[in-house]
């Protein structure tokens, strides 16, 4: 499979009469994007588009996803596959992509584990989004007394829509740089750069059901046994993100397509171990369900004959049996593994880090603890709900002072403490 990224630039956004690229400064239409998303019966009120540029005296509250504009131009199927446009294999020919901007969906709350993002101040250093270009959709259910799930969908979909929109209108822009990305079959890899360990990545993906779900090419993943996936595929948007989980270690759209594992292991392809594979997997709540994954995902591993597999987590707490039942099934069957995650190890930090453990867990890599307290100062300008900063995960009834400002846990701040590695948080020796 081969994919071209033909990566345009955006440096500032605009409104104006047609939507366009030109120069870095992205222009929207707003009226043509309203019209859009309010093609959904399911979406009413007082439905809004902003801007919010890094810097900027905004913050954005509650936040659900973050999306990245992209749309095809060459190459079978097109973005969002299952979801914005039909279920046909992406992962191969011509991409188009707004690299710097974001479309971040924003509004009345559909669950409480939803977060926050400041484009300056301190809070501006714990969010990867404080340093796109945002389009921010503002939305409301056409009925406040609409199902939970239909409202998370609507949500999803306007997100998904407006980011292929965007993209869709600037592809006959020229590209200001392009990547390409080469990644052969399972069977040419098995045989590939010998003498290299096979090393694999298994991808766990937020499936608990109750809005705490993500979509392979429009599946809802928690039906689904592990499967195998190119990494191109994940990178050409066949993931998407449909969760309310806490927005510390929500694995956004846009995260999913720009997956800094995926990149990095695709960087050191050929060079210290052979990339095979991508094994996508789920996140159970019956132990019934965790036990039939954990060892449907490993058997593939070993049937792939691979060496060793890098495991992310997204969630905490009940994901961390998952987590820790696919470590130490791929290691007794001699497979090698090393884990990334993150920690709710309590204010202090003095708590246990993770639900479960095993001794075979002894590579693990941490994107910090998502407990640690951070005041977040006024802004001059809320796009969303401020009094949703009240009842999201990691705030309070009374987190939100007179003055505007905000005391909440890392938990609250979208990717604080993203477990994919999409984040600002890094350590350093002493």
């Amino acid at each position: 499979m081969r994919l071209e990224l033909h990566r345009i630039l955006v440096k500032k956004l605009a409104f104006g009469d047609k939507t366009g690229v030109a120069g870095g400064t992205l222009t929207i239409n707003r009226e043509e994007l309203l019209d859009l998303i309010s093609e959904d019966e399911l979406l009413g009120g007082n439905l809004g588009v902003d801007i919010a540029m890094p810097g900027d005296s905004i913050r954005i509250v509650p936040v659900k996803d973050v999306v990245e504009p992209r749309w095809k131009i060459e190459g079978n199927g097109q973005v969002f596959p299952g979801a914005v446009s039909d279920v046909e294999t992406v992962g191969e020919g011509k991409t188009v992509v707004l690299s710097g901007a974001a479309v971040v969906t924003a509004g009345k709350i559909v669950r409480f584990q939803e977060g926050i993002i400041d484009m300056s101040g301190p809070g501006a250093e714990y969010t990867p989004y404080s340093r796109t270009c945002n389009v921010v959709l503002l939305l409301e259910p056409a009925n406040p007394g609409m199902d939970k799930h239909d409202y998370e969908a609507a949500c999803r979909m306007a997100g998904l829509k407006a980011a292929a929109y965007l993209a869709r209108c600037c592809a006959e822009a020229r590209a200001d740089e392009a990547e390409v990305f080469d990644f052969a079959d399972i069977r040419e890899a098995m045989s590939a750069h010998p003498g290299l360990p096979k090393v694999g990545y298994l991808y766990m993906l937020q499936t608990q059901g109750l809005l705490h779900d993500t979509y392979l090419y429009g599946a809802d993943v928690k039906k689904i046994l592990p499967t195998v996936v190119s990494p191109l595929e994940v990178m050409d948007g066949a993931i998407v993100s449909g969760n309310c989980v806490s927005a510390c270690d929500k694995n956004s759209t846009y995260v999913h397509q720009n997956n800094p594992v995926i990149a990095d292991m695709l960087r050191r392809h050929g060079r210290d171990f052979n990339f095979v594979t991508c094994i996508v997997t789920n996140e159970n709540v019956t132990l019934a369900d965790k036990r039939r994954s954990s060892s449907f995902a490993t058997k593939l591993a070993a049937m792939l004959g691979l060496d060793g597999v890098i495991i992310t987590e997204e969630g905490f707490g009940n994901p961390d049996a998952d987590l820790v039942m696919n470590c130490w099934k791929a290691e007794r069957l001699g497979i090698k593994t090393a884990l990334l995650t993150d920690e709710y190890a309590g204010q202090d930090g003095a708590s246990q880090s993770l639900a479960d453990s095993c001794v075979e867990g002894d590579a693990c890599v941490t994107a910090g603890n998502a407990n640690e307290v951070i005041v977040l100062p006024p802004m001059k300008k809320v796009l969303g709900v401020a009094e949703e900063a009240n009842v999201i995960a990691g705030g309070w009834q009374g987190s939100l002072a007179g003055d505007g400002s905000i005391t909440v846990e890392l938990q609250a701040i979208t990717g604080a403490t993203s477990e994919l590695g999409y984040t600002k948080l890094g350590a350093c020796t002493i």
